[in-house]
């Protein structure tokens, strides 16, 4: 997923609340997270998140292949 597309899902979940986007689907985790770690099964992956400015607020957000997830903290 390239930046413009995440940046496009992040100002969705801003303005709309969408916890889902298409075959993506969106996950809120705790405030202040850079790094999230995805667990499936037994082994865990670390999701390295980017810094997006919307609407005067900041979020971080990182996308999982593997899961087709974007995951989301508010900052």
């Amino acid at each position: 997923m390239n930046e413009k597309q995440m940046s496009i899902i992040v100002e969705q979940y801003n303005r709309l609340g969408n916890e889902v986007n298409g075959d993506i689907k969106v996950t809120r985790v705790a405030d202040w997270k850079s790094v999230f770690v995805e667990t499936i099964g037994k082994n865990g992956w670390a999701i390295v998140m980017t810094e997006y400015k919307v609407d005067g607020k900041i979020y971080w957000a990182g996308f999982s292949t593997r899961s087709q997830t974007v995951y989301v903290s508010h900052r």
